[in-house]
């Protein structure tokens, strides 16, 4: 299993419109983005239907990387309507995660 949705420049806008969303900026070759991967495999399981889960890889996505200032990666953002609302950067605990999803959603 494997996050389904890929965030990129031409859908971001619709992907982030409505509720919560959380955006992974990683890349392939970045050691600790390929550990954060399962964590967000399993995170997306226990928020399905409060808040849905993306990946953008800033090696193809460079100019979105660049608009959210994407400095190291991972970095996880936190959308609310296309807005955001939180920033973690490196790799971040399951629990975590769902934490701050799910207290987001309730907000929305």
């Amino acid at each position: 299993m494997s996050i389904e949705l890929k965030i990129t420049a031409a859908n971001f806008d619709s992907e982030t419109k409505e509720g919560v969303t959380l955006v992974d900026f990683w890349a392939p070759w970045c050691g600790p983005c390929r550990m954060q991967g399962p964590i967000l495999e399993k995170v997306e399981t226990k928020v399905n239907g409060k808040a849905k889960i993306g990946k953008c890889n800033v090696d193809e996505e460079r100019a979105l990387a660049l608009k959210f200032n994407v400095q190291s990666i991972p970095t996880l953002i936190i959308f609310d309507g296309s807005k955001e609302v939180d920033r973690m950067v490196g790799v971040q605990q399951e629990n975590v995660l769902v934490d701050k999803l799910t207290k987001q959603a309730a907000t929305t």
